[in-house]
């Protein structure tokens, strides 16, 4: 275990990512069916739209470092998605669904803005110029989305569930 490298430790990150974010264009879906709002609805297509250009990002990473694209299980991303589905049971029909799949949203993105951030600096630092471009546009529609949220929550979604609650 000793002669492992921050190279190595760089490729595992990548393929977690790399499994997360199919992980994701999958579950995105589900999530705009659930969703009331069609604000939300429409911020979970775009998203999943942004996801498949950020795979094919990945994949030229991997292409950049000379690796085959491939996944490692990421238990984070399944532990996170599956507190979205657990919110999309137990609130289905609920006032406060939207909230709470938004709040699911956001810890996506909030891990996606960790691991991109991390391996950007890490490409930088291993001289992968091409990768930290690749990365750095991904963390760019990852931060972006994560406000966008952000703001949807503010201006519309928790206060309906709040006014439809009470």
């Amino acid at each position: 275990m000793a002669d492992k490298t921050l190279e190595d430790l760089f490729y595992e990150t990548l393929k977690d990512i790399y499994y997360a974010e199919r992980k994701i264009l999958k579950t995105l879906p589900k999530m705009a069916r659930g969703a009331q709002s069609e604000k939300l609805k429409a911020a979970f297509q775009q998203h999943k739209d942004e996801t498949e250009g950020q795979i094919e990002r990945l994949q030229q990473v991997f292409e950049i470092i000379g690796k085959r694209p491939r996944a490692k299980t990421c238990a984070a991303i399944d532990g996170i998605i599956e507190e979205g589905e657990e919110i999309m049971e137990e609130f289905k029909a609920s006032p406060a669904l939207d909230a709470g799949l938004l709040a699911a949203a956001q810890a996506v993105e909030h891990y996606e803005i960790s691991r991109y951030g991390t391996l950007r600096a890490w490409a930088k630092q291993l001289g992968y110029a091409e990768a930290v471009k690749l990365l750095d546009a991904t963390l760019a529609e990852e931060s972006k989305t994560d406000d966008a949220l952000t703001k949807l929550a503010e201006t519309a979604v928790n206060s309906a569930a709040q006014k439809k609650a009470a």
